[in-house]
């Protein structure tokens, strides 16, 4: 009975769910700025909102969070340096939260605590077999 309450037989598919976790999110982090990074356009409004909202020199900080998402989100495709960009999402999205999120409430800043939340699960547990730190810990 206690089997199957705690169904341990889907521990076999823990490698499998972090390759997953990390392939979405990653692409949506590279998606969500891709945009920015492609149209100066797009950054001019990025920096205009940071502004908005009393980010300091948004200039400087506008491409630089843009940059640091995309490269976020390509290390959590390949899996690689995945503890570290796990714990830039977190701090990245904490940010997020505490400056702009947070006046949209709780289901506003859904999205920003799920990325805080997903970067702390891969900083604490890793990338999984799947990737490239678990090749470069092998050597």
């Amino acid at each position: 009975m206690n089997r199957l309450i705690t169904l341990p037989h889907l521990a076999a598919g823990t490698d499998l769910a972090f390759l997953a976790l990390r392939l979405g999110v990653g692409a949506f982090l590279v998606w969500g700025v891709w945009d920015n990074i492609t149209s100066a356009e797009h950054m001019a409004t990025f920096v205009a909102f940071l502004r908005q909202f009393g980010f300091p020199m948004p200039e400087l900080l506008a491409p630089f969070d843009v940059w640091l998402q995309f490269a976020i989100g390509v290390l959590f495709v390949l899996g690689l340096a995945t503890r570290w960009a796990g714990l830039a999402c977190a701090l990245n999205f904490v940010v997020a939260i505490v400056m702009v999120d947070h006046l949209q409430g709780w289901r506003g800043s859904f999205g920003s605590q799920c990325l805080v939340l997903i970067g702390l699960v891969l900083a604490t547990h890793g990338p999984g077999r799947f990737s490239v730190d678990r090749m470069l810990e092998r050597r």
